[in-house]
């Protein structure tokens, strides 16, 4: 009788072990494969589409040549990154749940702050060339209708600001979903999308490329005469940075790591997640770059299906811009929730009694917070009001990319893994840790500089909330 009682009482009120992680909070359900998909949808944006003009600047050598190197590094570091989530033991050593955590558990200081910047400016960033890139989008599938209708007649320009302000009220939607791991969702469904337009863009390509009956293109890339010495060089660094930028997600890579369950111990799962989505993205890079280079050659376009690469067929191309836009709403979210996290768990910890910071309204399905709801959808609309005040923003997002990819994919990473691991000063692995971290440095400073010249040839035709396209 007790027995019975005992499994009764065991099914309606499970253990707290069984409701719990080992620090207190609610069982993480994150696997291989949804972990894959949150970094497949943070690293395959729209730039993927732009790929094939990076491969031009630099030709069929030196290009698919640099894909497989900034892939390797991206693997490699993200596989220095998974070591540093928990601190001490692998398996029951205290969590790091963001980035910056796992810093300040392994280097502390000074470094904590200059990461915290770096990184939070890059997400902001980001977002809003996410936001700019919706909609170029949207103004893409506007125009390649109207262009169909009119039969090619007439230009068809088209004004974004509509487009730009319909994803900020979607955003702000969206934005209320409180936490990270409830997102495996969105994330799973942007990352389909953006097979779908990767897919799309490659299939048009090879059409194009058996249309021509020629493969296009050089071994060193654009020549000089079709542009002079000097724009080859800042392309060059431009492409090279574009190549590395493609890649980067370290930002976001510690936050990822926490949606794991475990076990097995998260370190060994996230560098199988890493390895899988690295793999996936190279893949799709390498074709579309390749194939969209050998379609267009030197006059490859910098965004295959939304800048006059392709015009038929235009319900095609609808769909693949539309799967563009699915992609970025979620790529948006996985961007801008852990801005959410760091501001919030800064109000919490400064105000534990207000109300307003720290109750909770149940409405299903999801909880309400009032700060949440408020700041949220600030942050939201200064981002939307940004990307329609400066439209060729993506060249400054360049350039913040530029700044961020040495530190965050690279030099921290390599420092909190010499760190953990007690790496020897002047070993043959710290001398291989340092000089990649070097060369990686040197890329960044040259990719910065392509990336200046751009911006200040954008300022020269600057108009304020003028995004027609």
């Amino acid at each position: 009788m007790v027995e019975n009682f005992q499994n009764v009482q065991g099914d309606v009120l499970p253990r707290s072990s069984d409701l719990l992680d080992d620090d207190g909070r609610p069982k993480r359900t994150g696997t291989v494969w949804t972990t894959s998909a949150h970094i497949i949808t943070a690293v395959i944006g729209s730039g993927v589409l732009s790929l094939a003009w990076a491969i031009a600047q630099l030709g069929w050598v030196a290009g698919p040549v640099a894909m497989l190197l900034f892939s390797f590094v991206s693997y490699y570091t993200s596989t220095l990154l998974a070591s540093c989530y928990r601190s001490g033991d692998p398996v029951t050593g205290k969590r790091n749940y963001t980035y910056m955590d796992a810093i300040h558990s392994n280097l502390g200081g000074i470094k904590v702050k200059l990461c915290g910047i770096v990184q939070y400016v890059n997400l902001f960033g980001t977002a809003i060339g996410y936001t700019i890139a919706s909609a170029i989008s949207l103004i893409a599938i506007q125009r390649t209708t109207c262009q169909h209708n009119n039969g090619g007649k007439e230009p068809c320009p088209v004004n974004g600001n509509a487009y730009t302000m319909g994803f900020g009220v979607l955003q702000i939607i969206l934005s209320q979903i409180p936490d990270f791991d409830q997102l495996w969702w969105l994330s799973l469904v942007a990352a389909v999308m953006s097979f779908g337009y990767s897919t799309i863009g490659l299939g048009l390509g090879i059409s194009k490329l058996v249309e021509n009956k020629e493969i296009k293109g050089t071994l060193t890339g654009i020549s000089i005469g079709t542009v002079t010495p000097t724009e080859k060089m800042w392309r060059t660094f431009q492409a090279l940075g574009n190549i590395a930028f493609a890649y980067a997600y370290s930002m976001i890579f510690v936050e990822i790591q926490d949606t794991l369950k475990s076990p097995p111990d998260e370190e060994s799962t996230m560098k199988k997640a890493a390895l899988v989505s690295v793999a996936v993205t190279t893949f799709f890079y390498t074709l579309c770059g390749c194939v969209g280079y050998a379609a267009f050659g030197e006059s490859a376009p910098g965004n295959l299906l939304a800048a006059g690469g392709f015009t038929n067929p235009y319900w095609l191309l609808n769909i693949a811009n539309l799967a563009i836009l699915i992609h970025l709403v979620g790529a948006y979210q996985v961007y801008a929730q852990p801005i959410f996290a760091f501001v919030e768990k800064k109000a919490s910890k400064m105000y534990p009694e207000s109300k307003f910071v720290t109750k909770e309204i149940k409405i299903r399905p999801f909880n309400l917070n009032l700060f949440r709801l408020v700041w949220r959808t600030v942050f939201v609309i200064t981002i939307t009001l940004i990307s329609m005040l400066m439209p060729f923003f993506n060249d400054v997002v360049g350039l913040l990319g530029a700044i961020g990819f040495w530190p965050l994919t690279v030099y921290f990473p390599v420092e909190m893994y010499i760190a953990q691991k007690n790496v020897p000063s002047w070993s043959k692995r710290w001398v291989c840790l340092q000089v990649l971290s070097l060369a990686c440095l040197i890329v960044s400073l040259a990719a910065a500089a392509g990336s200046v010249v751009g911006i200040v040839s954008k300022i020269k035709t600057y108009k304020p909330f003028e995004s027609d396209f």
